[in-house]
C-alpha cells in the first residue's frame, strides 16, 4: 500500500504514515450532519449523537449479476457523500458474449454521478445491441464510446465558477469467444488475473504516466506530486481528446477479466496483490465483494467499483 497523501510505502497494519503523519485508518462517515462514525447510527439510520437520520441513496452500493460468471459491484466508500462511480454488465446468451463497463465520475465536475451512469449504460447498451444483431465490425467499440460521449454531453448543467461540465472516465470490454476488445479514457483499469500470469491491460491516461514516460520524473517522484491524480483524457463537453485507446486481448486460458476504478487499484501496487484476492474456488459475485471489502478495509477513501468476468 501507499499513503494517499505523500505516496510513501506503508504496511497494511499501519495506522499512520511515518513520513507525513496522515491517518491511514479511515473512519466510516455515518452521520452526514455531525460526522459521527457509522457505529453511532442505529438500525433505522438515526445518529445517537445529534439525532439526524441518514437516508441511504439508491446507488450508495449496488450489485449487478447477469450470470454466475459475471458480476459488478459499486460502493460509495467511506469518504465521499455520494457514489460517483457506475458499473454496467450484460451477457448475450446466444452468442456467448459479455459486456463490462466501469465509469468513474470526475469529482471536480457537475453531476459526476450522472455522467458515469449515462456513459456506462449507453456503452453497455450499444455493445450488447451490436452483438445481438450480429453487427460487430472494426469500429464497433469506437461507436460505443462515441455514443457514451453524446450521452454525457446531453446532461443538462448550469455553468458555475470552479466547476467543470459533467465528466467521467470509462473502461469497457467486449468479450466474444476468446477475444476481449478493451477501450478506455482516463485511469479506470482492466486487468487479466490468472495463476499462469496476471497483468494490467490498460495504460492510465494520467499526468503521472506522462511525467514518467517523458523522463521528467521517476515513478516515486511523480506519485508524490499534487497532480498525481490528474487525468488527461475523459468523456465530457470540455474534453479535448476523446479518441479511446483500444486493445485486443486474446484470452490465453482460464482466468478473470477485471475492470475497476482507482478506488480499488490505489490500494494495490502490483497485480499480485489483486491475484491473492481472486480465488478460483469462488463465484464472481463473491470475488467482486471480496475486492470491494479489501478496498474498504484499506481505507475506503474513494468510491469503489469492480466488474469481474470468469473465463
Amino acid at each position: 500500500m501507499q499513503c494517499l497523501k505523500c505516496g510513501t510505502t506503508i504496511q497494511v497494519d499501519d495506522r499512520f504514515c511515518e513520513e507525513c503523519g496522515t491517518p491511514l485508518i479511515a473512519k466510516s462517515i455515518g452521520c452526514e450532519k455531525c460526522g459521527a462514525p457509522t457505529q453511532l447510527l442505529d438500525a433505522d439510520g438515526f445518529c445517537s449523537h445529534c439525532g439526524f437520520r441518514r437516508e441511504n441513496r439508491e446507488n450508495d452500493r449496488f450489485e449487478i449479476i447477469p450470470s454466475p460468471n459475471l458480476a459488478g459491484i459499486s460502493d460509495r466508500g467511506f469518504s465521499h457523500h455520494r457514489n460517483e462511480d457506475y458499473v454496467a454488465c450484460a451477457r448475450v446468451d446466444h452468442r456467448n458474449a459479455y459486456v463490462l463497463v466501469v465509469c468513474d465520475g470526475v469529482s471536480s465536475s457537475e453531476s459526476p454521478e450522472l455522467a458515469a451512469k449515462a456513459a456506462a449504460e449507453s456503452t453497455c447498451r450499444t455493445l450488447a445491441t451490436a452483438v445481438e444483431t450480429q453487427n460487430i465490425v472494426h469500429g464497433t467499440m469506437d461507436a460505443a464510446i462515441t455514443e457514451a460521449m453524446s450521452s454525457v454531453c446531453a446532461i443538462p448543467y448550469t455553468r458555475i465558477a470552479g466547476a467543470d461540465p459533467p465528466s467521467t472516465t470509462i473502461v469497457a470490454a467486449l468479450v466474444v469467444e476468446r477475444t476481449a476488445t478493451i477501450a478506455w479514457l482516463g485511469d479506470s483499469r482492466a486487468y487479466w488475473i490468472s495463476p499462469n500470469g496476471s497483468r494490467q491491460l490498460t495504460r492510465d491516461d494520467s499526468w503521472v504516466q506522462e511525467a514518467i514516460a517523458s523522463g521528467e520524473m521517476s515513478e516515486a517522484e511523480a506519485i508524490k506530486s499534487p497532480q498525481a491524480h490528474a487525468i488527461t483524457r475523459w468523456l465530457g463537453v470540455d474534453a479535448i481528446n476523446v479518441e479511446p485507446s483500444i486493445v485486443n486481448f486474446n484470452i490465453p486460458g482460464s482466468g478473470y477479466l477485471l475492470l475497476c476504478t482507482d478506488g480499488l487499484w490505489n490500494y494495490t501496487t502490483h497485480t499480485t496483490q489483486i491475484e491473492t484476492l481472486v480465488k478460483s474456488d469462488a463465484d464472481t459475485a463473491t470475488i467482486a465483494r471480496r475486492l470491494v471489502e479489501f478496498a474498504l478495509h484499506s481505507g475506503g477513501h474513494d468510491n469503489i467499483t469492480v466488474a469481474v468476468l470468469s473465463l
